[in-house]
């Protein structure tokens, strides 16, 4: 059983940290952007990983469950912690330090609680480009970035958060540091460590630096929105345009015209690129080095897949402001989203040739449970789709309550059934607990609850997170 904080373990902090790591408002840490849950706790800022270790013995000591804080962007719940002993909640913000760079390398190690935009513009100072991008990149950082094995549009290309970190830094739940700060490329010294802490949202210790892989930037960016006929013609020019363009794709975004509607009825304002909105649109971002042109190979794909019957219309970015326009449509989806208030909103991933029957059972199989509006977008390229269900015009999400746990489980059930996940790139937190015991193999709940066991046996490590609380 853990302990909640109670007065004297604060003071025992007070002893421990500076003021400035203690909170006069403890509210912004104890809501997520949903507003689904409120959670509770003891605000601690650490500013070196010193001051952390601290932190994590005393509670260890205690017994004292600890909730790590990143960003607070996280959409499953994984920063609240609702019920049970109060913990420590751990923020990382003052740890905001770029420790080094190293051009030659493409390698830049941070604190954990660095910005992501940060370090995208620390990348950039030098000529390199950090490719992890997403729309919460001016608050999310980099800890809670690799702790939940983060995604965004450039996973096509470059890979998932994982894909791009060298070598971490960590402190166990026991206070002692994992000094795994590598930036070697190769390292065949037993278990792999440093991917076991990246996507364990907290569960296994505290992550306080990073080493990540930078990349060469692309020397010619272009963008074309393309009109597709449906979503299978989508796979086909996803699969054009990697024949055509290679490696050079960096996204390819689909999205439903529900998406298009909804930014109309309530913003962000936005210029619509069609003058008749499509069905279903792609966005294809291309990164080519020097001596090719984006726009040409943009023009090439775009000839090649109207002659074959896959796209009916298209514009492709002329100069960075129709560029930057372009993406402002894709990163306004979210937003408008929020606005309407969805009934139960959907992570997944599918195998890429089932994604367009997917697309069509479930609507059929949701108009068995009522009627709602779906908004359908996300990262074709990698086969990660929001598949989120909305009210009907007029009414709202709270008059959806009843409905709303069978939504979910019509649309998880049929995830699984295609042999997709519930869960593709925003983690388990305490919103999919019950999912992931529904849908995971029992042999791999086994080993992770084998490996929670061993590494956190106290269970004070992000407590309910995950893995339910013994």
């Amino acid at each position: 059983m853990l302990n909640p904080v109670t007065p004297d373990f604060e003071k025992t902090l007070r002893g421990l940290l500076p003021a400035a790591a203690f909170k006069d408002d403890s509210a912004p840490y104890l809501s997520e952007p949903r507003g689904r849950w409120a959670g509770q706790g003891l605000v601690v800022a650490p500013g070196s990983t010193d001051e952390v270790a601290a932190v994590v013995r005393a509670c260890a000591d205690g017994r004292i469950g600890i909730v790590p804080y990143s960003g607070g962007t996280g959409l499953v719940g994984g920063q609240i912690q609702q019920e049970g002993p109060v913990p420590v909640v751990l923020s990382l913000e003052r740890m905001n330090r770029i420790r080094d760079v190293y051009p030659m390398e493409n390698v830049l190690v941070c604190d954990a609680g660095v910005i992501l935009a940060d370090v995208q513009k620390a990348a950039e100072d030098i000529g390199r480009l950090f490719p992890l991008s997403l729309a919460s990149e001016g608050s999310a950082r980099i800890g809670g970035l690799l702790a939940t094995n983060a995604g965004g549009v450039n996973v096509l290309r470059y890979g998932n958060a994982r894909a791009l970190c060298l070598g971490l830094e960590v402190v166990r739940p026991d206070g002692t540091v994992w000094h795994g700060l590598t930036r070697l490329r190769k390292d065949n010294t037993g278990y792999d460590l440093r991917n076991l802490m990246i996507g364990a949202e907290g569960t296994l210790g505290v992550i306080t630096g990073a080493a990540v892989k930078l990349v060469p930037r692309p020397v010619g960016v272009g963008v074309a929105m393309m009109a597709v006929t449906s979503p299978a013609a989508a796979l086909e020019l996803l699969a054009m345009a990697g024949a055509q363009i290679g490696e050079g794709i960096s996204a390819f975004e689909i999205m439903h015209r529900q998406g298009f509607d909804f930014l109309s009825q309530v913003g962000p304002d936005i210029k619509q690129p069609f003058d008749e909105i499509p069905e279903w649109s792609v966005l294809i971002d291309v990164g080519l080095p020097a001596g090719l042109s984006p726009e040409d190979a943009l023009e090439g794909l775009f000839a090649s897949a109207f002659e074959a019957g896959l796209v009916a219309d298209g514009a492709i970015a002329q100069n960075v402001a129709q560029r930057d326009a372009f993406w402002h449509i894709r990163e306004s989806i979210p937003e408008a989203n929020r606005r309407i208030g969805s009934v139960s909103s959907h992570d997944i991933s599918l195998p890429l040739s089932a994604i367009p029957a997917f697309i069509d059972r479930g609507k059929q199989a949701l108009a068995e449970v009522g009627a709602f509006r779906i908004n359908c977008f996300g990262h074709l390229g990698d086969g990660n789709l929001h598949y989120n269900v909305f009210p009907m015009p007029g009414r709202n999400r709270a008059d959806y309550e009843a409905e709303r746990p069978e939504v979910k489980r019509v649309v998880h059930d049929l995830v699984h059934s295609m042999e997709g996940s519930v869960s593709a790139e925003h983690g388990i937190g305490r919103l999919k607990v019950k999912d992931l015991e529904t849908y995971g193999d029992p042999a791999k709940l086994a080993m992770l609850r084998a490996i929670k066991s061993a590494l956190d046996p106290l269970g004070i490590m992000n407590p309910g997170a995950v893995l339910r609380q013994a």
